[in-house]
């Protein structure tokens, strides 16, 4: 085999994380788990059981199940749970494509399953929409798109900085970290587009309750906003090996 072989099946492609990492089998399951329960907990907010949710009420508790989530899966697979996290870093250099694609595969089938115990969960006279996300009335899908970008340029700028090996100021706080920024893109977010910046979250729901208004809005711009936040912070933000861990501000 050639060295520009080699480089694309082992740089790129990643067979090897598939066929020779034993750990791959529990890294899937924890994307799929980790999926499964974002989807039924953070769309059970959106369900209002006794009375309308509140926008605090949503963007709280997507915030702090991710933050759970990460910090009960990321030491085996990164808990990722996210399409456009796992893009990211593809794009970026941090994970291989073989493995990227099992990721969001296994990440759709977690959120589908989430959104289908709850939707047997929920009473029948309840269940409305099931937590899909839609544009606002008062946006076209275009501009959807914007704030889905943008939304998700933001938690990926903050994936990407407290993921960054180099730094030093980072310790045990990336899943609170995360949370946060996830807390404020919904909070932001939610009356213009339900704020997903999540594919997998837009598809699990969609798929159960067979509505696909805007789907397509769902994946163009949290891939999009991924894209861009993991190439923006590789160029210009990673830090560097001289950089110490004290800044000023």
């Amino acid at each position: 085999m050639s060295k520009k072989a080699d480089t694309l099946t082992g740089s790129i492609i990643g067979i090897s994380d598939i066929t020779e990492n034993r750990d791959i089998w529990r890294m899937l399951a924890a994307e799929c788990l980790g999926t499964f329960l974002l989807v039924f907990i953070g769309c059970a907010s959106c369900i209002g059981i006794n009375g309308p949710s509140s926008v605090v009420q949503i963007s709280l508790t997507f915030g702090l199940t991710i933050g759970s989530i990460i910090q009960g899966i990321g030491h085996v697979s990164g808990g990722h749970v996210n399409p456009a996290v796992t893009i990211s870093f593809f794009v970026t250099g941090d994970i291989k494509l073989l493995r990227a694609i099992f990721y969001i595969i296994v990440q759709c089938v977690g959120a589908i399953a989430g959104a289908g115990l709850l939707r047997f969960v929920v009473p029948e006279d309840k269940v409305g929409n099931l937590g899909i996300t839609d544009v606002s009335s008062q946006l076209t899908p275009i501009q959807g798109v914007l704030m889905e970008t943008i939304l998700t340029f933001l938690l990926l700028f903050v994936v990407h900085g407290v993921c960054d090996s180099k730094r030093r100021d980072i310790k045990s706080s990336a899943g609170l970290v995360i949370g946060l920024a996830i807390a404020a893109a919904h909070l932001s977010g939610i009356p213009y587009t339900g704020s997903s910046i999540n594919p997998a979250r837009s598809i699990g729901p969609a798929i159960i309750m067979n509505i696909w208004n805007n789907h397509w809005v769902y994946w163009v711009g949290p891939i999009l906003g991924g894209v861009i936040a993991g190439v923006v912070y590789k160029i210009l933000f990673k830090a560097r090996h001289e950089e110490s861990d004290s800044y000023d501000f």
